[in-house]
């Protein structure tokens, strides 16, 4: 009976888990899929038929994308722009905050100091701040340095931002390396700094590439201080506020917003899939170098 029991609960477990599996997969997919299929129909057939989950090879259009990437000077939206620039506020910002929370995470992981355990919750603390909270007072600090309407003052308040979480994330992580591992790269010759860059970081590559995506989504997708920075000067602006734009034209077919959209989206699902990749190299080699 015991047995047979068993055999049912797998049995009915297996089933339910690609029941869940199925569900998240539709509620996920199908919203992407209708927003790709918008962005590739054409205004009047989409008129004709605003509920159809196909577009047929004649009806097939590339002209949004084209409308959307082609510069403002040639009456297009410029996003190849906007593109840019949120890829080298969101890359600044990655590097930067990586830069700045990998000694930081070590440092309380690794060295004994007054508060050490609670200075952890207190990172996380930070980051639980609303944003508007910090809007105005931002503003007019970054007004008084002359960094307003600057991507360079833009990345550095995204950096403010994700520093205390990213110490935090990579914090655990460095808690889990075994501490005798350091101890024979100490034995072996290496100072700390050439430990941590020899023997930490390279176990803390999953680590680091999964704090590094987090820190992009961050930067790539935030709006508020984008538009808090950036309204006056459109040539600075980020795929965000491009897309906003988009939202609130009342002349602006849906299906150029749809198009937009999916250019916001896609560069952040194939950085998702290149940094699983990575994720996984990097857990390999850790277990190698170990």
């Amino acid at each position: 009976m015991a047995a047979s029991r068993a055999q049912i609960e797998d049995r009915l477990f297996g089933v339910l888990r690609w029941v869940v599996i199925a569900f998240l997969a539709v509620i996920t997919i199908l919203p992407f899929y209708y927003m790709l299929l918008l962005s590739v129909t054409p205004i009047e057939q989409l008129l004709l038929n605003p509920g159809q989950l196909w577009v047929s090879a004649q009806d097939f259009t590339l002209d949004t994308y084209r409308d959307v990437l082609r510069p403002t000077s040639e009456g297009g939206q410029g996003f190849m722009k906007l593109l840019l620039n949120s890829a080298l506020v969101a890359l600044a910002t990655v590097g930067l905050t990586l830069l700045v929370s990998v000694p930081g995470a070590y440092a309380i992981s690794r060295l004994k100091f007054f508060g050490g355990r609670q200075i952890s919750a207190v990172f996380l603390a930070v980051y639980l701040f609303p944003a508007t909270l910090l809007a105005v007072p931002l503003f007019v600090m970054f007004a008084k340095l002359g960094l307003q309407g600057s991507l360079v003052g833009l990345a550095i308040v995204y950096i403010a931002q994700t520093v205390p979480v990213s110490i935090y994330m990579v914090k655990n992580y460095f808690v889990t390396i075994p501490y005798s591992i350091e101890e024979a790269a100490a034995l072996d010759g290496c100072n700390r700094l050439q430990t941590v860059r020899r023997v930490v970081l390279p176990l803390a590559t999953p680590s680091l590439m999964a704090t590094g995506l987090y820190v992009f989504m961050i930067a790539w997708n935030e709006f508020l201080f984008a538009l808090l920075f950036l309204a006056a000067d459109p040539d600075k602006w980020t795929v965000s506020l491009g897309l906003q734009q988009l939202a609130n034209g009342i002349e602006t077919p849906k299906t150029i917003l749809m198009a937009g959209s999916v250019v916001l989206t896609i560069p952040v699902v194939l950085l998702f899939y290149a940094a699983e990749r990575l994720l996984t190299e990097g857990l390999t080699s850790g277990a190698d170098k170990s």
